[in-house]
């Protein structure tokens, strides 16, 4: 994982807007007092309210256990005061969740929890000795410029006998529009091509250095329009878990220099991340 994303600071930018003295002992010109009423609203429309992000435990609720072997699932997450934010974060956490038991649905936080635990019972059922699921969530806010939100999402599991460890998910959002950001959504439609030559480019590398196994059963091209990216004050990148791309193979970072970025995106997006 690269250091520069991991531990990226959170970076929260204020926004404040002047107040106007409107106390003129002369009759405004109406028209001027539109014009300057047009510009307040449209002011006010741009300023996205300071985030004054907080850590905190999820509030999730778990079934009741009596038994010693029960489900272990600790999610770590983060309060904004934009409420648009906290919903689209608790949606990124129900996915991350249900991709721990091969599932992707539009489903609440509490609903993918609740996925998760019936998950866990039934492989209990199976056998007496087997243990119930570990899952463990942290969340950060890593980088954030201007109306664009890098968030990090990172899990520890113990399912079935199998233990991973810092299992990294990154989401973008736009809180302008208040929606997810992928990278189709940002890469200039002209420039696909060149950011497709890049992906391959760097996945033939990564190829390379794979077992015999993995070459076998590794797809020929890397399909990028939907991987998990991220954004810093040096460019973009693109980020594929272990096991991932194929089974067995190894993660795979592609990063992009600020110049590339600059080419690819689109002007109005490279304008406001950069």
């Amino acid at each position: 994982m690269n250091g520069k994303i991991v531990g990226a600071s959170v970076i929260a930018i204020g926004l404040i807007l002047s107040a106007c003295d409107a106390s003129k002992k002369e009759q405004p010109d109406q028209s001027h007092e539109k014009s300057e009423t047009s510009v307040l609203k449209t002011e006010k429309a741009e300023v996205l309210p300071y985030l004054n992000i907080q850590e905190q435990d999820a509030k999730i609720a778990l079934p009741f256990c009596e038994t010693k072997n029960c489900i272990d699932l600790s999610i770590q997450t983060v309060h904004t005061e934009d409420v648009w934010l906290n919903d689209w974060i608790a949606k990124s956490q129900a996915l991350v969740i249900q991709d721990q038991i091969g599932m992707k649905q539009n489903m609440s936080l509490q609903q993918a929890i609740n996925a998760y635990v019936k998950k866990s019972d039934a492989w209990q059922a199976e056998f007496s000795k087997n243990k119930a699921y570990e899952l463990s969530m942290y969340t950060r806010i890593a980088y954030q410029r201007n109306q664009y939100v890098l968030m990090q999402l990172g899990v520890d599991t113990n399912q079935e006998g199998i233990k991973v460890k810092e299992r990294y998910y990154f989401f973008v959002a736009d809180r302008k529009k208040q929606q997810a950001v992928t990278l189709l959504d940002v890469i200039e439609p002209k420039q696909q091509n060149s950011m497709n030559s890049i992906v391959q480019q760097a996945y033939q590398k990564w190829l390379k250095e794979q077992t015999a196994e993995v070459k076998q059963k590794a797809p020929k091209k890397l399909y990028w329009g939907q991987a998990d990216w991220f954004f810093d004050q040096e460019g973009i990148g693109l980020h594929y878990r272990t096991h991932e791309i194929v089974a067995d193979g190894a993660q795979l970072d592609i990063y992009l220099t600020k110049e590339q970025t600059q080419q690819l995106l689109k002007v109005d997006v490279y304008q406001h991340m950069f």
